[in-house]
């Protein structure tokens, strides 16, 4: 990430207001900057300085968070968007257009364990040999016989 350019302005938000308009912690601002999510500037006197527009992106990796998409993926869509102004309705339309599939596939994949683990609550063995959960398609017996997992 570039050095924070310096300015002097009052149209500019301290971490503290962010922090507090955003509802997040200070910790977490200064983790996102670092992680290249949201610059600041500094003013004369070295302190932090985010535009307004940075609420916005603030607001974005939070959903995008709560929906679990993982930060280096937020990280690679906002280094999509122009950083000197806000993300709009319609950048948010491209981020969750490509998101969606993602979600999509997790959603089936959770939803596929959780037929398996029926299952396995009804017999409550965990076989090594037959579970789909405890060991898929007996992964294991490639490795050979005995107790392979204690033996890690």
């Amino acid at each position: 990430m570039n050095k924070p350019e310096h300015l002097d302005t009052n149209d500019m938000l301290s971490v503290g207001e962010v922090a507090q308009r955003a509802g997040v912690a200070v910790s977490a601002l200064h983790f996102y900057e670092q992680k290249g999510l949201i610059r600041a500037a500094r003013s004369s006197g070295n302190q932090r300085r985010y535009p307004r527009g940075v609420l916005r992106r603030v607001a974005l990796i939070k959903v995008a968070q709560r929906v679990g998409i993982p930060l280096a993926e937020v990280a690679q869509a906002l280094a999509l968007l122009p950083p000197d102004r806000r993300p709009n309705a319609e950048d948010w339309r491209k981020l969750s257009r490509a998101w969606r599939a993602d979600l999509d596939a997790r959603i089936t994949r959770l939803q596929r364990m959780r037929d398996q683990l029926d299952g396995c609550i009804g017999c409550g063995c965990l076989s090594l040999t037959d579970c789909p959960l405890r060991n898929p398609e007996d992964a294991l017996a490639a490795e050979g016989s005995g107790a392979r997992l204690l033996e890690r």
